[in-house]
């Protein structure tokens, strides 16, 4: 099929196999590594990315499912060599530990910011449910999306500098 896609706002048409995952394509023809594959069920989380702004898994969706569509992986976030708020809060709390997990916490957590600027706690925990950590415990998860959240409210300040 021929696809027409947006990825991390860089317009493409390729000729591809419509029955291919998404993350394979990410992965393998873009060179988008930081979709990571984990449980290649739609278990883990660790394959997440935006398609037109919601949360997806990529290890569960066909690319004929993103013909004309805008997908965003964790590369597409920072803006040169400034990491995006909630990048830059997952560094600072030690929400990133091996850090394989950590790409699709921080595509849910960017989605989650969009719709509500200021989640409480419990909400950022049900936001994360469906990704899964094996070595934070999640309590640093939570925190970087609240503290990316924070600075995200507040006017001008520019995260990453």
């Amino acid at each position: 099929m021929q696809l027409e896609i947006t990825v991390n706002g860089k317009h493409l048409e390729r000729k591809v196999d419509g029955d291919q995952r998404l993350i394979d394509f990410l992965r393998e023809e873009l060179g988008f590594t930081g979709v990571k594959e984990g449980c290649g069920v739609g278990e883990c989380g660790a394959c997440t990315v935006l398609i037109d702004g919601e949360s997806v898994l990529s290890c569960l969706t066909r690319v004929a499912q993103v013909d004309g569509k805008e997908v965003l992986t964790v590369e597409g976030l920072a803006e040169g060599e400034d990491l995006h708020p909630v990048q830059q809060a997952f560094v600072e709390t030690g929400g990133v530990q091996c850090g394989f997990c950590t790409p699709g916490f921080i595509m849910v957590a960017v989605e989650l910011l969009e719709r509500n600027p200021d989640p409480s706690r419990e909400e950022i925990r049900e936001w994360i449910e469906g990704n899964i950590c094996r070595c934070t415990g999640y309590v640093k998860i939570v925190d970087a999306i609240e503290l990316a959240a924070e600075r995200m409210r507040t006017e001008g300040e520019k995260v990453g500098t």
